[in-house]
C-alpha cells in the first residue's frame, strides 16, 4: 500500500475510534470510560489505540474537538442564533458523559501546562464568536435593542452555560435551559431600556 493509502486508513481508523470513544464517553463518563473498552470497539489493543492518541489527554480532548463538530453541525448551522445554542444545551442533558468531560477537562486547563490549556483557550474564543451572531441576529430580529455589549453578553452567556452545566451534574433536577432562557430575557428586557425615551 502506498503512503497516501496509508495515510487515508489510518484517518479513517481514527475517526472510527473518535466516533466509538464519544459514545464511551457519553455512556459511561470520562472517569469510566476505558481505553479497554474504546480498544475492544473498535478491535484494537490498548496499545494499538494508543498507536492513534499518544496519550488519554490527547485521546480526550479530540473527543471535546469531535463533539464539538458534530454539535455544531447538528444544532447550530441550521439555526445560528440562540435557539441553536439552546438546543446544543438541551442535547448535553442526554450525554452526561461529556459534560464531566468538558467540566473536568476545563478546570483542569487552568492548572500549568496541562495538555488542553490552548484547546481551552481557543475554544473559549470561538464560542464567544457564536455568542455574538446570536446577539447580532436577535438585534436584527428586534429581540434585542440598541443597548447591548456584545462583548459583555457573550461572556455572561458563556460563563452562566459553564456554570449551570457544573451544578447539572450535581443535581439533574435543574433545568439548564429554563435558566438560559430567563437570562437571555433579562438581557433582552435591558437592552431596551432608553430606546423608547429617546
Amino acid at each position: 500500500m502506498n503512503r497516501r493509502g496509508q495515510y487515508a486508513k489510518g484517518a479513517a481508523k481514527r475517526e472510527e475510534i473518535l466516533a466509538v470513544a464519544l459514545d464511551v464517553v457519553a455512556e459511561f463518563g470520562c472517569r469510566n470510560a476505558s481505553n479497554r473498552e474504546i480498544a475492544r470497539r473498535v478491535g484494537l489493543t490498548q496499545p494499538g489505540l494508543m498507536h492513534y492518541f499518544g496519550s488519554r489527554e490527547e485521546l480526550y480532548m479530540a473527543v471535546l474537538r469531535a463533539r464539538d463538530e458534530r454539535d455544531t453541525e447538528a444544532h447550530w448551522v441550521g439555526s445560528p442564533n440562540f435557539e441553536g445554542f439552546l438546543e446544543v444545551m438541551e442535547h448535553n442533558t442526554r450525554v452526561p458523559g461529556l459534560v464531566q468531560l468538558y467540566v473536568e477537562f476545563s478546570a483542569e486547563a487552568s492548572i500549568g501546562k496541562h495538555p488542553a490549556h490552548e484547546y481551552f483557550l481557543e475554544r473559549y474564543e470561538w464560542v464567544r464568536e457564536l455568542s455574538k451572531q446570536s446577539i447580532a441576529a436577535a438585534q436584527e430580529s428586534g429581540e434585542f435593542g440598541p443597548n447591548v455589549d456584545a462583548d459583555l453578553v457573550a461572556d455572561i452567556i458563556i460563563a452562566t452555560a459553564d456554570g449551570l452545566q457544573q451544578q447539572w451534574l450535581l443535581d439533574r433536577s435543574i433545568d439548564m435551559i429554563a435558566r438560559l432562557r430567563a437570562m437571555w430575557g433579562g438581557i433582552a428586557a435591558l437592552s431596551h431600556l432608553g430606546a423608547a425615551e429617546a
